[in-house]
């Protein structure tokens, strides 16, 4: 029986790999993918999957070659993993629909954001910030995929019971520490009642500043000329134009 050896391509992370740890293989700030094949387009269009939103992690999982624990990607490397599968799937052409007209971009363009290095020490996933109306100290995480999944499972215990404060039950995720505190109860009751929304905007732009990703804003040409900085949507549609869902 032959073998057949499936082409595979590799794909910088955002992060460089600066925020695993050393016996990590995403440390490498590098993995290897391989290209869509109509096993991954059966995975694309699987009902079951579609319903639980679990569609393009099944996806991702399926197209990495490397052995590496997914739960442990951080956001920005999984957002640059769509991308790269995306390429290697349907090619870097991407049309969608802005402002009533379709539009198409390049994918291979995109740029990963430029990080400081500095920020990133000891292979550690965790910074401080001085919140800048009550002086108070935090230190914070960025979110893996398993934290977002965390998330994720909390945000739906509460809309059982018609609640859906996403923003402070994420913002509970991320922070580690205040004033030095590492109560989870401490932290919980911080952001519920003393954490200032001026404060917590503060905190979510610096930890939008900081976290390594890929630069998901476009320039688009309409009939009315250049747009630029236009998001770029991501869908089932990213992968599958006609899908028809």
């Amino acid at each position: 029986m032959s073998e057949f050896k499936f082409p595979t391509e590799t794909v910088e992370l955002p992060s460089k790999g600066l925020l695993y740890p050393e016996s990590s293989p995403l440390a490498s700030g590098k993995i290897e993918m391989k290209y869509m094949t109509a096993k991954e387009e059966d995975i694309l269009t699987n009902q079951s999957y579609i319903k639980q939103g679990i569609v393009l992690d099944k996806l991702l999982q399926s197209l990495i070659v490397s052995k590496i624990d997914y739960n442990e990607l951080l956001t920005g490397d999984k957002n640059a993993i769509l991308i790269a599968s995306r390429i290697l799937g349907y090619g870097k052409d991407y049309s969608f629909r802005y402002r009533g007209e379709t539009v198409t971009v390049d994918l291979s363009v995109l740029d990963n954001k430029k990080i400081d290095e500095s920020l990133f020490i000891n292979r550690k996933n965790e910074f401080t910030f001085k919140l800048p109306s009550t002086s108070d100290t935090i230190t914070f995480k960025l979110l893996s995929h398993g934290d977002e999944l965390k998330l994720e499972q909390e945000l739906e215990g509460l809309k059982k019971i018609n609640q859906n404060p996403e923003i402070s039950t994420r913002l509970k995720h991320t922070i580690l520490s205040v004033n030095d505190s590492y109560d989870k109860a401490t932290i919980r009751d911080f952001v519920d009642n003393y954490l200032l929304a001026r404060d917590a905007r503060a905190l979510r732009e610096y930890i939008k500043q900081i976290q390594p990703d890929v630069d998901l804003t476009v320039n688009v040409q309409t009939s009315n000329g250049l747009v630029e900085g236009v998001s770029l949507p991501i869908g089932l549609d990213f992968f599958w134009p006609d899908f028809g869902i």
